[in-house]
């Protein structure tokens, strides 16, 4: 698969909607996760990331304009243990207390489908990483419609197992703007992380479309010591 520039991926879709950035830093040290929202609406633009214990959750900026916070309102990144869960949607919850009771990543999502927000039948897209004893891994999951057809649900998984410094994959909800909304086509792309955590950070937020962008998140993990340094950013301050 042919390695492809962030910044191009970003900058060339007006509209990705949300987006799961995972790999490993180019000096290999550091397990890399990004996370971001954006937004058509106002209810959608109405948001911002906080920081919710080792998490983070979104969060109305001004809750007198919230008009429907089901699909809006949910906790992107949970820590369990030794594993970080990454979603666009409360599936996270679905998969950290699955995975709490010994299930795994994929029978978790085996218990949730795309979002019920028709015609667009949102794509839910997922990502775990686990780091132990020095070794890291993660893997991606996206669950979409069937080309737009509510009772056909497909579901894909895409693990990563000792990734290569400096390289990482990005999935996101559309393959970009559109009524109804494109879902996602393909394999996680594999894109390269070249940067620190805040070259890199400035380096994805500076590429989203200026209109829609909403809100990023972005942590580096040492795989060794497993601590880690989070950034976040709001276009509504």
């Amino acid at each position: 698969m042919e390695k492809k520039s962030l910044a191009q991926e970003l900058a060339g879709n007006s509209y990705p909607g949300r987006g799961i950035i995972i790999g490993k830093s180019a000096d290999g040290k550091y397990a890399v996760t990004a996370y971001f929202i954006m937004g058509r609406s106002v209810n959608s633009r109405n948001r911002i990331f906080v920081e919710d214990g080792a998490g983070i959750r979104t969060q109305a900026y001004e809750p007198s304009k919230l008009e429907d916070p089901s699909l809006i309102i949910y906790a992107p990144v949970r820590v369990l243990g030794n594993k970080t869960i990454v979603t666009n949607g409360d599936q996270t919850d679905t998969i950290y207390e699955l995975m709490d009771r010994q299930q795994t990543f994929e029978q978790a999502l085996r218990t949730r489908e795309f979002e019920p927000d028709g015609p667009n039948y949102t794509p839910r897209i997922s990502g775990i990483m686990h780091l132990e004893k020095g070794g890291y891994n993660y893997a991606m999951s996206i669950l979409k419609s069937n080309h737009g057809e509510p009772s056909s649900c497909c579901r894909y998984t895409f693990a990563y197992e000792n990734p290569a410094a400096g390289e990482g994959h990005f999935i996101h909800t559309y393959m970009g703007d559109g009524n109804p909304l494109p879902s996602f086509e393909g394999e996680p792309t594999l894109i390269g992380i070249e940067e620190g955590i805040d070259g890199f950070t400035k380096l994805v937020w500076e590429n989203l479309n200026e209109e829609n962008k909403v809100s990023l998140f972005v942590r580096y993990i040492d795989i060794e010591s497993g601590k880690y340094e989070t950034r976040i950013v709001n276009k509504n301050q």
